[in-house]
């Protein structure tokens, strides 16, 4: 299948040290230094003090989850009442990130980020996502191991805020690098709302 239009991050973009705009308005593309020796490397994968000079607060991280997904699943477009910190640790997936607000100056932008880590690579890429914004991993090489930390325990979260978009929205027209018929989704992201039918819920 053909490749959705990437991500590039470049020096224009750059707010402060390893932190990128993107089109959509408050998500941000983080890269991370790696420090490497014989033994591999280690890397601070959340870069908060520069995400804090970035948005102008340190934003809150209270619970980390893991999610370990095969070849051809897609999890998303899931957008909740909190920010997320998103990681791929291994693996090789697209995330597809669609601004669902409203009153964003950027609604309904659509942004794609091919995320394809090595260990000899001299970087970790992360994704700031701003509450209120859909995101998506659709695992093209796997296992694929999602690392993602969120901005309140999920137990205590205002899950009025929890939406489901439909990965298949004709309005938003998403160029997913697999073929529908091949993917594994849960029975919720299967039968998820348009943009439009989720606009009317409001």
């Amino acid at each position: 299948m053909q490749m959705p239009p990437i991500y590039q991050s470049n020096p224009n973009l750059e707010i402060v040290d390893g932190v990128f705009r993107t089109k959509i308005d408050g998500l941000l593309y983080l890269q991370h230094k790696k420090f490497q020796d014989e033994r591999g490397f280690f890397a601070d994968i959340t870069g908060l003090k520069n995400l804090e000079k970035a948005i102008g607060k340190r934003p809150e991280l209270k619970q980390i989850n893991l999610a370990y997904s095969h070849t051809n699943v897609v999890r998303g477009l899931h957008a909740e009442g909190w920010h997320k910190l998103t990681t791929v640790i291994f693996g090789k997936g697209i995330s597809v990130l669609v601004d669902i607000r409203p009153e964003s100056p950027t609604f309904k932008q659509v942004e794609y980020f091919l995320f394809e880590p090595n260990p000899s690579d001299e970087i970790q890429v992360s994704l700031y996502v701003p509450m209120g914004v859909a995101n998506s991993i659709a695992v093209m090489e796997g296992p694929l191991l999602y690392h993602y930390a969120v901005g309140a325990f999920y137990d205590e979260r205002n899950a009025t805020g929890d939406k489901a978009l439909s990965l298949f929205d004709p309005e938003l027209n998403i160029q997913w690098p697999i073929e529908r018929e091949k993917m594994i989704i849960s029975p919720r992201d299967r039968e998820s709302a348009t943009l439009q039918e989720l606009l009317a819920m409001r």
